[in-house]
């Protein structure tokens, strides 16, 4: 394959149901009665997190009276790199200012096993296909955030967006590309948009980078909180609503109409818009190539999705025939 497919006929992951996790059950007993010491309670019931493509514990835990909260856990030799993200996530969610559509952390412990407990947000992630209803909550709640987070918290600590060591890493997409995918229409014309990320992608607010639909929590009055705080950085305040709605326009349904009328992005630079979707393009057209990791069995089913989800957007935006 060295061109682009018609997005419908991509397969996608499952929705809500790409995670491989240990079950409660699973954990050592030792570790399950820290839990539950922390907690404050035995627990019941477990119910695993069937969305994201990490292996890592992630739970709801229930007690005998309706206790509920949020638990995850990796551990820190076998999961190096899971337990990594979660004190990252402990991290992050500590800087955050009180009062945010986010879950609160309510405690952590990092030793043979890294953990950390969060406040239960009732709700479910947002359907797919998209309703307009819900998509509308998770924009509002990226408004929010943008607002409440421009300039970022400074004990985030953060690198800006637009920094070699974060999304110009993915600059190594479009050169992969074009030894493996020569045939690719316009291949060069993005690269050359994604090598624009210095100047696009440059800003003050604390970027979530991962506000993907699974991450969200649609609660019972409709609103939406953004979950899985692990890699935030610096950068504009439009590009988590633009990284949310490649999903979107990968259903087909008019995001152009939502970028003119949602308050982040009406006045983006369209020129920078698109350099985001060309770097983030070369970027899942490297990565779905790469071997299937045991612990994610559809990460790179999500990734190759994307990379055409992203691509048809962007070159419909460019005025790009294949």
């Amino acid at each position: 394959m060295t061109g682009p497919q018609t997005i419908a006929a991509v397969p996608q992951a499952p929705h809500g149901r790409t995670a491989r996790r240990v079950d409660w059950m699973l954990l050592p007993p030792m570790l399950r009665r820290a839990i539950e010491q922390r907690i404050g309670f035995p627990v019941i019931e477990a119910r695993s997190a069937g969305a994201g493509f990490t292996p890592g514990f992630a739970s709801l835990l229930v007690g005998a009276a309706g206790q509920r909260v949020f638990v995850k856990a990796a551990n820190a030799l076998a999961q190096a790199p899971f337990a990594d993200a979660y004190r990252e996530e402990v991290r992050k969610l500590a800087a955050l200012p009180p009062g945010l559509p986010v879950p609160r952390l309510l405690w952590s412990m990092d030793a043979e096993w890294v953990v950390l407990a969060m406040e239960y947000v009732d709700g479910e992630n947002p359907s797919r296909p998209w309703q307009p209803a819900q998509l509308e909550a998770c924009l509002d709640t990226l408004e929010e955030l943008a607002d409440r987070l421009t300039p970022a918290p400074a004990a985030m600590r953060l690198e800006p967006m637009a920094a070699v060591d974060e999304f110009g890493a993915m600059l190594t997409g479009w050169a992969y590309a074009a030894r493996q995918h020569p045939d690719w229409p316009h291949r060069e014309e993005a690269a050359a948009l994604a090598a624009r990320h210095q100047e696009a992608l440059s800003g003050t607010t604390l970027v979530h980078t991962d506000a993907r639909d699974d991450n969200f929590r649609i609660t019972p009055q409709g609103s939406a909180v953004l979950c899985d705080w692990n890699w935030p950085v610096l950068g504009p305040a439009w590009a988590d609503s633009v990284m949310l709605l490649i999903s979107v326009s990968g259903e087909g349904h008019d995001v152009e109409e939502i970028l003119a009328r949602r308050r982040l992005t009406r006045d983006v630079d369209p020129e920078h818009v698109d350099v985001l979707l060309a770097l983030l393009c070369g970027y899942f057209l490297e990565a779905r190539d790469r071997p299937v990791p045991n612990s994610s069995p559809f990460l790179r089913i999500h990734q190759s999705w994307y990379a055409e989800a992203s691509w048809s957007w962007l070159a419909a935006r460019r005025g790009w025939r294949s």
